[in-house]
């Protein structure tokens, strides 16, 4: 069973929380993120400087949203301290992405290009042609927006080509071609 709810969220120096009804509003140098949770099933106390999430109930579901709440106070604090970057390639020939005011434009192998807009609070960067970088102090908007430009094309295992994330292993098949190269019986 694990127990990541039991473990104290630490608050940075530049981090400051206010702890309202059911829900815990976090603010920092990259912006402000708010937390709710059940005020009937757990709460949140400051401890030694520290956010610690206790149970209320002591039920199966107490102890999912236990740690689910401890997770997602741990994001929010880490979140607008440092915040939270996702990157993506593309590969392909003659696949390309660019910025078209906040949206972000792929062209990758439709007839039509693909206009992703941003979730709030997240901005998509085009250093290069072939990369995409997510970046925003939400955990769960990042990843949302950058599975979105995931999705547009995925990466297919026979050449490769599509929009992965950066260091994504792509497990790669072997052509029609080359396997009737063998000997024959």
């Amino acid at each position: 069973m694990a127990r990541i709810g039991f473990k104290p969220v630490l608050l940075p120096e530049g981090v400051t929380y206010e702890i309202k009804e059911g829900a815990v509003v976090v603010k920092g140098p990259k912006g402000e993120l708010s937390v709710s949770f059940p005020k009937d099933l757990v709460s949140v106390e400051v401890k030694d400087g520290n956010l610690e999430v206790t149970k209320l109930v002591e039920t199966k579901h107490s102890a999912e949203i236990h740690g689910t709440v401890r997770a997602n106070l741990a994001n929010a604090v880490k979140g607008v301290k440092e915040g939270f970057k996702k990157e993506l390639e593309i590969s392909g020939v003659g696949y390309k992405a660019a910025l078209r005011g906040k949206a972000v434009v792929l062209n990758v192998g439709y007839s039509h290009e693909v206009v992703i807009e941003p979730l709030p609070g997240v901005t998509i960067n085009v250093p290069k042609e072939t990369i995409i970088e997510v970046e925003g102090p939400d955990k769960q908007a990042v990843g949302q927006t950058a599975a979105l430009i995931h999705d547009t094309k995925r990466p297919e295992p026979y050449g490769g080509k599509g929009v992965k994330y950066k260091g994504e292993h792509i497990i790669r098949k072997e052509g029609k071609r080359a396997g009737a190269t063998g000997a024959k019986k």
